[in-house]
């Protein structure tokens, strides 16, 4: 009888498989949802797929429906994924039990109708793009936005709010609010993220509660994880080398760090791994 293959297995060969695919093959909800499994192997995964599957068919026939969306008007747009995902699927952001894990956890959020900022916008994601609409990820400090496409530029959206259309006095209060009065937007804080971006920053919110609680060894596989969705960000590879290192298995921290430098050789954060690498090589010897 052939051996069976335990959920996290095949949850993580998908992540391996979508790792080798440039950006814009990659289908954002179905690998949130693959993360999610492997931090949930005992919830129903299937169901979600499920309801994936319903937000796209559900946005293609309210996006058929409204002409003015049709034809491009961004603030229509925003209305029909506002009406889908808010008013009809009743997802809003968690406020009052921001910190839970479960928020950035997908099943749990379809299950529980909350989540953070970010998994709110992956599903913003994945109903725009059923449509056919152009929206990406904002890289907006401590706080994830999105931007609905449309021919004069974008519109920016606050999906953890019911996508609430955010002016530049919005966004500069916001920001005000994460970095001091004396923030002001600039380029860097609107930049777009690509959908590799976007599924990063969903499981950074598990990889640093891990941490936050000291639990070293989830931490350590979740980064693991992401890594293989991102094989050559040298900074993911950075970050596991200093849980190893923590966690004192020099071996593993020194090939960890290695890749990194293979990757990015040069700037400060190089110079600063590669003389923790030498040290320990020295503890070695």
């Amino acid at each position: 009888m052939a051996a069976t293959t335990a959920p996290q297995d095949e949850a993580r060969a998908a992540l391996d498989a979508s790792g080798q695919l440039p950006d814009d093959e990659l289908d954002i909800a179905a690998i949130a949802l693959q993360f999610a499994r492997i931090d949930a192997p005992e919830a129903d995964w299937r169901a979600t797929a499920a309801q994936l599957s319903g937000i796209a068919r559900r946005a293609v026939d309210l996006a058929a429906a409204d002409q003015a969306a049709d034809r491009g008007d961004p603030e229509r747009r925003r209305l029909v994924l506002a009406r889908l995902l808010h008013e009809e699927c009743g997802l809003l952001g968690d406020s009052e039990t921001y910190d839970d894990m479960a928020n950035a956890n997908l099943i749990r959020v379809l299950e529980r109708r909350r989540g953070l900022p970010v998994a709110m916008g992956v599903l913003w994601l994945h109903a725009a793009e059923a449509a056919g609409w152009g929206a990406h990820g904002v890289n907006a400090p401590g706080h994830f936005l999105l931007a609905l496409e449309h021919a004069q530029g974008q519109l920016i959206l606050d999906v953890f709010d019911g996508g609430t259309h955010l002016q530049m006095r919005d966004l500069r209060r916001l920001l005000k609010l994460r970095e001091g009065d004396h923030a002001e937007p600039r380029p860097a804080a609107l930049a777009p993220m690509t959908k590799r971006d976007v599924l990063l920053r969903l499981q950074n919110n598990i990889k640093l509660r891990r941490l936050q609680a000291q639990e070293f060894e989830g931490a350590l596989a979740c980064t693991r994880d992401m890594l293989r969705l991102a094989p050559r960000h040298a900074g993911l590879w950075r970050e596991a080398g200093l849980i190893e290192h923590r966690l004192e298995r020099i071996g593993a921290a020194l090939q960890s760090f290695d890749k990194a430098l293979e990757i990015e050789p040069r700037g400060e954060e190089a110079a600063r791994i590669r003389a923790l690498a030498d040290k320990l090589r020295n503890r070695l010897n």
